[in-house]
């Protein structure tokens, strides 16, 4: 089992860490003046941020993300008055992590995932979600597998997009929330691939 530190304590480490907890893995919360030393302890840690502070804050504990794998769960966007996403602020958030941390192991994963509490339930949907990996360490990813696996995502619901390039993809999903909620409602979502 693994170290895990989940940065940020709000809505998605409130609906993580006991899930991973229950899996048998040991959590710590970085809270503000705690990102650093949970940081620095852990062998996995997990952007749950605000992603419009991701960079900035990530970019400050660069030395205790040496050699980690980082999952980045982070949107990064302006919001409109409505608090619903109007842009992204960066063209691809995860990229630009990877750029700043080059000596991190970004893996970018369950963005397109509302609310938190889904990401540690996804079988409470009545279609299969799917969740989508982007990165481009092979093992980092088989990291980020494992702990998905552990919050009860199937394997098959897990789709490989390829590189860090390629994360744009999943966090301009943000950007169709504001309609998908006008449409069905302040209901639980996520996307399912039919095959």
């Amino acid at each position: 089992m693994s170290v895990i530190a989940l940065l940020g304590a709000g809505n998605v480490a409130r609906a993580l860490a006991p899930a991973w907890s229950a899996a048998g893995h040991e959590v710590l919360i970085g809270t503000r003046d705690r990102l650093g030393p949970a940081a620095a302890t852990a062998e996995i840690v997990v952007n749950a941020l605000p992603g419009a502070a991701s960079v900035e804050v990530l970019g400050r504990l660069a030395p205790q993300l040496r050699g980690k794998v980082l999952l980045d769960l982070a949107n990064a966007v302006e919001l409109g008055p409505d608090g619903f996403a109007t842009r992204l602020l960066y063209a691809n958030l995860a990229e630009r992590l990877q750029q700043e941390l080059p000596e991190t192991r970004v893996v970018k994963a369950l963005n397109t995932v509302g609310p938190a509490a889904l990401m540690a339930d996804p079988g409470s949907l009545a279609a299969p979600p799917a969740t989508f990996l982007c990165g481009d360490d092979a093992d980092a990813k088989r990291v980020v597998t494992g702990l998905l696996a552990d919050l009860g995502w199937p394997d098959g619901s897990i789709i490989d997009l390829g590189g860090v390039a390629y994360a744009w993809w999943p966090e301009s999903f943000v950007l169709v929330v504001r309609p998908l909620i006008a449409a069905l409602g302040p209901v639980p979502f996520a996307l399912s691939v039919a095959r």
